[in-house]
């Protein structure tokens, strides 16, 4: 996946195919874009599961403290973590892939990279995605909007 364009359709695939997504990170704040990314993915059809260890439920959904702890099946791990955060979540998302075979993909949000976990996560079989944000990924692939405005400005105008 080292060229714009595998990239570009690595992004696609998951946007258009992978519904279930394990939000790591799914702030509480309902200000940040932790909070309004996974939402927006929400109202769009997707299946967003809060995992924050701080946090019961979030948007009526119950938050789970560990990637592991998530009952339901889980297709993409989308993080919104620090970069340096970001290997033991892959570690963790790849033990979930051993044990339950769901996991397909990797999504770390905008400003959000760790060459070392995603390739890490690539030699598991998983896609990845890096320093991407969802929501600009889903309004530019799946709506067709060229420039789109940021998510705050989405919901606040």
């Amino acid at each position: 996946m080292s060229t714009v364009e595998d990239v570009e359709k690595v992004i696609e695939h998951i946007l258009k195919n992978f519904k279930n997504i394990a939000s790591v990170g799914f702030s509480k704040d309902p200000t940040k874009p932790a909070h309004l990314v996974p939402r927006f993915l929400i109202e769009h059809g997707y299946n967003v599961i809060p995992v924050n260890p701080t946090a019961d439920e979030i948007l009526g959904r119950k938050a789970y403290k560990t990637l592991l702890e998530v009952p339901e099946k889980v297709e993409v791990v989308q993080i919104f973590r620090p970069s340096k955060d970001v290997p033991p979540i892959v570690d963790l998302a790849i033990q979930r892939l051993k044990e339950r075979g769901d996991v397909k993909a990797i999504w770390m949000q905008e400003g959000i990279k760790n060459e070392e976990a995603a390739e890490k996560a690539r030699s598991a079989g998983l896609l990845v995605v890096q320093d991407r944000c969802m929501y600009q990924e889903y309004m530019k692939k799946i709506m067709g909007v060229k420039n789109p405005i940021s998510i705050i400005k989405f919901y606040n105008g």
